[in-house]
């Protein structure tokens, strides 16, 4: 500490601020399941690093929004990221900022993708979606749908796989449902309809053009061909994540602190976009240790050109929990536990944490569920608790108990020793973090 100024008698602060990485492990939450003798695929890994960090931080559990409320990515991060208390634009919109696309507030926006079906019972039931093989024929049929859209006032803007982002200029609120029904097994093609007083032209407006989409697609000369190759036809267009774009504030004005981010895929390249974030975009490599040593590299790059908040993410973890094969997420954190190496020098001058957005559970019909994730937090200012191993069994005796998503970035920022000073007002806006550049007084 430093001598106190003229007057006082108490030293002045040091400035030992750190920089806060946060990992998110994209699913990493399970179900104790047989095949792994009733153990998590986290419990029963062999992760030596993550023990060893565990060892030497404190651990709790992270439950983004509570008992039994399962959140998409999407939803988890947004409040994960601080913005809890601020309208969410919809997915549909991250993706679009994601994908490059000049969106304009106050515009309508959802997903389309093109989809198979078949019909039963007088409704249409989703069969499968555009495969790694079909990318060309779907570019054929959104050519062809474009004119229909444009007639409509409607733009549709392809991102790739036969997906596409729509946007509706005259329709000022996205507060619409999916037709996309998501458990295909479950519910056919779905009506949209208004979820909110001023989306009411909108439900209509989309239901009349997704069922003039399918009249098309069902005579499409590209689907005939499909069909005489025995392939089966792209003949729905399905939408879903609507939303629109309206001023947020961005990550420094809302922190307090300059943020970035490693991203892996479309949809966190958009959020960071929208926040106003600098991002590094790393496309996932097959190799899932390589894939995330470049993200830590990437992260520690980020942090030494000015960043004090970085987000790494990795899809890996949810996309073995999707495959519903206990021993295919269990394989990814051992693959991906050598590189967390790096954060045993890291966390002696950084905060790092260590969690998921959300469980995505290798056994039973669900997607995503709200059962417990690990959340590790290791760094100089951290107290050591008894947890020494990673998973969620072991991470629940840890210090924190449960943490909320809305909690998560308050609680490493005060472990950075940049927390937020309630009683102080250095800016118009609660800041999440101590801010770092608050409005000087010019000298003179």
């Amino acid at each position: 500490m430093r001598m106190p100024g003229y007057g006082e008698t108490q030293p002045r602060l040091d400035d030992d601020r750190m920089p806060v990485i946060l990992v998110t492990l994209d699913g990493l939450g399970d179900r104790p399941v047989p095949e792994l003798s009733g153990r998590t695929p986290a419990e029963a890994a062999r992760t030596p690093v993550l023990d060893r960090l565990t060892a030497r931080g404190s651990s709790g559990w992270h439950i983004p929004f509570g008992w039994g409320r399962a959140p998409a990515s999407e939803l988890a991060h947004w409040a994960m990221f601080g913005y809890s208390d601020i309208p969410f634009p919809g997915r549909a919109v991250l993706e679009g900022v994601g994908a490059g696309i000049d969106l304009p507030l106050d515009a309508a926006t959802t997903f389309a993708a093109l989809r198979t079906s078949c019909v039963q019972n007088g409704q249409v039931w989703i069969t499968g979606r555009v495969g790694k093989d079909d990318a060309a024929d779907a570019d054929r049929l959104f050519e062809e749908l474009a004119p229909l859209f444009d007639k409509a006032d409607a733009q549709l803007h392809p991102v790739g796989r036969g997906e596409a982002v729509l946007v509706l200029p005259h329709h000022t609120r996205g507060d619409v449902t999916d037709s996309d029904p998501f458990f295909e097994d479950f519910h056919p093609w779905l009506q949209v309809t208004s979820a909110g007083p001023e989306a009411t032209d909108l439900a209509e407006r989309l239901n009349e053009l997704l069922l003039t989409a399918r009249r098309h697609l069902l005579t499409s000369p590209v689907n005939a061909v499909r069909a005489a190759d025995g392939r089966p036809a792209l003949d729905v267009m399905t939408t879903k994540w609507s939303g629109s774009r309206r001023p947020v504030p961005d990550f420094l004005t809302h922190a307090g602190v300059a943020g970035a981010a490693v991203t892996s895929t479309r949809l966190y390249r958009g959020i960071a976009g929208l926040l106003g974030m600098r991002h590094h975009h790393l496309p996932p490599a097959t190799d899932h240790g390589v894939d995330m040593t470049t993200r830590i590299e990437a992260a520690e790059h980020l942090i030494d050109e000015g960043a004090r908040f970085v987000h790494i993410h990795t899809k890996a973890t949810d996309e073995a929990g999707h495959t519903k094969q206990p021993r295919a997420k269990l394989d990814v954190l051992e693959a991906l536990d050598p590189a967390f190496e790096r954060f045993e020098s890291l966390s002696e001058r950084a905060i790092v944490a260590i969690t998921g957005d959300h469980a995505t559970p290798s056994a039973d019909g669900v997607l995503h569920t709200a059962d417990p994730t690990p959340l590790l937090v290791v760094g100089p200012t951290v107290r050591p608790d008894a947890v020494t191993r990673f998973g969620e069994s072991f991470a629940h005796r840890g210090w924190y108990g449960t943490v909320a998503a809305r909690d998560l970035l308050p609680l490493l920022f005060g472990h950075a020793n940049r927390p937020v000073f309630l009683g102080h007002r250095a800016t118009p806006r609660q800041t999440l973090a101590l801010p770092d550049s608050p409005a000087a007084m010019p000298a003179g």
